[in-house]
């Protein structure tokens, strides 16, 4: 009782300490000659560590500014206004009251006699951030990547990942324009710093918020390249190669290659990526970037958005590669048109191709725990992956008048792989019993191709914040699969040897997805600060399924022996209507809105081998709700909240063994459940603290029967 007592005491007294180690930082900035008051001028505080914004005010009339509640530290004081040169000076905050006294500022005129900028300009507009890229110093042909590094309050980490702010950048634009599609890593990482006249962050608002006029509560935070004028109307470009010899091994080298041209609204970029370093290798995010990814669907959203993404997929059919394991040789090249007519025309044009060619050695130890007994396991496997990947996608948006556009947008992806996988495994008992032993080779090829096409139709009517938007789209997904798959297998009783069972086997899957979705939604106006949305959602899908497993026959010499445990067809209808209905509020400071939706699904499910079939009917229940305030400039509280469903896959759906480890197989499909998500933003002087929290709500679909 007593340690209780002196340990709680203990952490009393230090979170008391901690907690009033705070403090009030002040001072007044004057103008250096006259003396006179300046007004309206940025004072920040950065942390030194890794130039993080960490609080900012602005000088009253008087010059007087007050920073409230500072933690006591180390930090980078930098003033910045746009008629003075901007002030940094490093400084120690300790608890209490810190005055700086008067601050002298020196005007811009008289800036090239007397220079005391230390970094770069920075101007806070709103909830824009805007940097003077000549200010910040990089290297010779750096790209803009190295120019991020050098701006306070955005961080690039070795993954190539941007924060700013604290927020992950999910988009970053070229002169308001995107640049190889949403890939925030083909701008930053091609284009050179020198061409880059200024950088702006913000929040860019969803392109349904945009055109409604009605802040949706989806904002993105995005980086925006404005170019210098001269880089818009010639050439630019880089090379960089390097190279270096092993011993008893395949040289390693990388080259990166990128080609600007600029010439009024007409931009065209070409890059060639190729090296074996695993420099340019493909995390789960690039691959997605890439299209290497091929598990897609097609969803859309209440106001119209549509996202496209395969789910789902048999784990039979694509080894999954970690490209951060060994090397990789990957070869990336793209080029990227995009033009605009009389600023109602835009056209965007962006063919990508990507291969890959992957070895990897890897060994694991694993132990599991079944009731009393542990069961060890130990493997190695060898993976040999060629793989290569196609996409174009292209957009034509036109401004048929000042209150009617039109958008078209197309999409392909063509997939192949080929692979072969050699594992050698063993698992033994807690006593060091030998259980079972494995030996296993599976050869893959697989071709795949997507395609898909939209068409969205936008209309502003007279009275502002009544529109009305109408989207449709069609996308389709085909996949061969000719698989083969060979194992021996040893089953051991008190470590001595029992039975053994060869496997060999070829699997050939053919599957096809469409989905059709039609999305109309339209807003009014209620009063000046009130607006009623209405939307209605159609999708139909349909998918079907045929999964076939041969046997080798030694009589005929042939996979022709057909194992029906391993085989199934299956076909999948499926339908929603979503309607929509959400009640929005947007003033200056404060924004919000409340609504839900219902779907009414109906499955149609047809096992072919079986002859059976199963109809469902579900209804479901969508809230959303968003609220912000905006207390001050750049300094917002955002809450919002997304209920959403996801629809099983037909591979999730089908009731389909997997043999492909002999020991651990697994029959039929899993449980399948809706996830609802709920998310929370906070966000103060644009930083952000997001919280998530997932659950499942009932079974969406009950187990088929096997």
């Amino acid at each position: 009782m007593l340690k209780i007592t002196v340990t709680t005491a203990i952490l009393f007294l230090f979170s008391l300490s901690a907690f009033s180690q705070k403090a009030n930082l002040s001072g007044v900035l004057k103008e250096g000659s006259e003396k006179t008051p300046i007004y309206n001028s940025v004072v920040a505080l950065l942390t030194p560590k890794d130039s993080i914004l960490y609080k900012f005010t602005r000088s009253d009339k008087d010059g007087n500014f007050n920073l409230k509640n500072v933690k006591a530290g180390n930090y980078i004081l930098m003033t910045a206004h746009s008629q003075y040169a901007d002030y940094v000076d490093a400084i120690t905050v300790e608890e209490g009251e810190k005055k700086m006294g008067t601050i002298a500022l020196i005007s811009k005129i008289n800036a090239l006699r007397e220079v005391i900028i230390k970094t770069g300009s920075i101007k806070i507009k709103g909830d824009t951030t805007s940097y003077r890229a000549s200010d910040f110093k990089v290297d010779a042909n750096a790209n803009v990547e190295e120019l991020l590094k050098k701006l306070p309050g955005i961080q690039v980490d070795k993954n190539g990942t941007i924060k700013a702010m604290g927020e992950t950048v999910e988009k970053v634009l070229v002169d308001g324009e995107e640049f190889f599609g949403d890939d925030p890593g083909m701008a930053v990482k091609n284009l050179r710093a020198d061409a880059v006249k200024e950088v702006q962050v913000f929040n860019k608002k969803s392109d349904q918020a945009e055109f409604t006029g009605i802040d949706d509560g989806d904002t993105k935070k995005t980086i925006n390249l404005k170019l210098k004028e001269d880089k818009k109307k010639g050439y630019f470009g880089k090379v960089d190669a390097a190279n270096g010899p092993l011993a008893n091994m395949d040289s390693r080298y990388n080259s990166n290659l990128m080609f600007s041209s600029f010439k009024g609204k007409r931009k065209l970029s070409a890059f060639l990526l190729n090296g074996n370093t695993g420099q340019d290798g493909l995390d789960w995010q690039d691959s997605e970037k890439f299209g290497a990814r091929d598990d897609i669907s097609m969803n859309m959203d209440d106001d119209g958005n549509v996202s496209y993404e395969w789910t789902g997929g048999n784990t039979d059919e694509e080894p999954y590669v970690d490209t951060q394991n060994g090397f990789i040789k990957n070869t990336n090249a793209g080029l990227q048109y995009s033009n605009k007519w009389n600023d109602k025309q835009t056209l965007n044009l962006s063919p990508k191709y990507n291969k890959q060619i992957y070895t990897n050695n890897n060994s694991r130890i694993t132990q599991t725990q079944v009731g009393e007994t542990q069961l060890n396991n130990s493997t190695s496997t060898v993976s040999n992956v060629n793989r290569s990947n196609f996409k174009l996608n292209a957009t034509y948006d036109v401004k048929l008048d000042s209150v009617n556009s039109i958008k078209f947008t197309a999409k392909t992806n063509f997939y192949d792989t080929e692979s072969d996988e050699f594992t050698n495994g063993s698992t033994t008992g807690g006593d060091g019993l030998l259980k079972n032993k494995q030996e296993k080779t599976f050869i893959t090829k697989s071709d795949k191709e997507s395609l898909f096409a939209s068409v969205l139709f936008k209309h502003k009517f007279t009275k502002a914040r009544r529109t009305f938007s109408a989207n449709g789209s069609w996308n389709t997904l085909n996949t061969d699969a000719n698989n083969f798959l060979k194992s021996s297998n040893e089953s051991y009783e008190g470590g001595v040897f029992s039975s053994r069972d060869d496997v060999d086997q070829n699997k050939i899957g053919e599957k096809t997805n469409q989905n059709l979705a039609v999305n109309v939604n339209y807003t009014e106006p209620i009063g000046k600060k009130f607006a009623l949305q209405f939307a209605y959602q159609i999708t139909h899908n349909t998918g079907e399924s045929n999964y076939l497993t041969y046997d080798y026959s030694d009589v005929t010499g042939k996979y022709d022996v057909i194992v029906d445990s391993l085989s199934n067809q299956f076909k999948q209808t499926i339908t929603t209507n979503k309607p929509n209905i959400k009640l929005s509020y947007n003033a200056k400071k404060i924004n919000y809105s409340l609504g839900s939706g219902f779907g009414f699904t109906s499955f149609d499910l047809q096992d072919q081998t079986l002859n059976k079939e199963y109809k469902r009917s579900y209804t479901n229940f969508f809230p959303t709700a968003n609220f912000s305030y905006k207390y001050k400039s750049n300094s917002n509280l955002r809450f919002n909240y997304q209920g959403a469903t996801k629809q099983p896959t037909i591979d999730q759906l089908q009731p389909l063994r997997n043999n492909q480890d002999f020991f651990n197989q697994t029959l039929g499909n899993p449980d399948l459940k809706q996830s609802f998500t709920n998310s929370i933003s906070i966000s103060h002087n644009t930083y952000s603290i997001l919280t998530e929290s997932h659950f499942y709500q009932n079974i969406f679909l009950e187990r088929l029967p096997i």
